[in-house]
């Protein structure tokens, strides 16, 4: 059970049957990751993935912002400390943030990043992460590390090369400008760039429609994309084929079939 006053917060739609939302909560500080952010967000993430009746997961920051990154005074916290001990400090807070981040990537769940105002750093690296990536049109990104001294976190130097190459990733990383939202739509970073007013209605509508199709088949796909560019032709041609013949051994085929025969939209379990 989450409280408003939690850094995490996990709340399921009210309306919306399968929709839930994780809420990064500390928009005094534009929900930038501290310690506390850090160890609520592995459970939070573990709570919706187990829980099988979630099947689309939104993403989103408090207020006016996504995430943008992390802590600067929670990290000046630990300059007292020598720097093999910030090493040690700093490594275990990344192992426990990157297990919700692994979580999030391997879980049959569909994740939905909301995403308005900065969104920065590790905020940047969750929100492309996320499956699908839907941004206001006053949001902006930012791989931000540079100014800090540090490298990317949150599997940024994963997702960033295979969305936009390892070229124009090397230059939004080592020049580190901020990027527009319609720009970051243009390099696909994200999928729809919607008004400031209308992104929670638009995020709506896109829940509301993968909540509504099959789940194996949505999980399914996002299995075979997201693994696609570790495997041979051979290799993804095998894994489509059990993919989908495992689909259609379940009773979401049937009912799609009937009903596109029958001229009704599908009513999926």
């Amino acid at each position: 059970m989450t409280t408003s006053a939690d850094p995490i917060l996990l709340t399921a739609h009210p309306t919306l049957a399968g929709v839930t939302t994780l809420t990064l909560n500390r928009p005094a500080a534009l929900n930038a990751l501290d310690a506390a952010m850090t160890h609520a967000f592995v459970p939070a993430v573990r709570r919706a993935t187990e829980d099988e009746r979630v099947r689309v997961l939104i993403v989103e920051g408090a207020g006016e912002h996504f995430m943008a990154g992390g802590d600067i005074k929670n990290f000046a916290m630990s300059l007292a400390q020598p720097g093999a001990e910030r090493t040690r400090h700093f490594h275990e807070m990344i192992t426990v943030i990157h297990a919700g981040i692994e979580l999030m990537q391997r879980a049959p769940l569909i994740t939905v990043a909301k995403v308005r105002g900065a969104c920065a750093g590790f905020g940047m690296s969750l929100a492309i992460g996320c499956d699908l990536t839907i941004a206001a049109d006053d949001a902006y990104f930012a791989t931000a590390y540079k100014a800090i001294g540090l490298t990317p976190d949150g599997g940024q130097s994963f997702f960033l090369p295979r969305l936009v190459g390892v070229k124009k990733a090397l230059e939004l990383t080592l020049l580190s400008e901020r990027v527009r939202a319609e720009e970051a739509a243009r390099l696909g970073l994200v999928n729809k760039v919607v008004p400031a007013a209308e992104l929670d209605a638009a995020v709506e509508r896109i829940a509301a429609t993968l909540a509504a199709s099959a789940r194996g088949s949505m999980a399914g796909a996002k299995r075979l994309l997201t693994t696609s560019l570790g495997r041979t032709l051979s290799e993804q041609l095998n894994a489509e084929r059990d993919s989908f013949s495992q689909c259609a051994g379940r009773d979401d085929f049937a009912e799609g079939i009937r009903a596109f025969i029958e001229k009704r939209p599908a009513k999926f379990d």
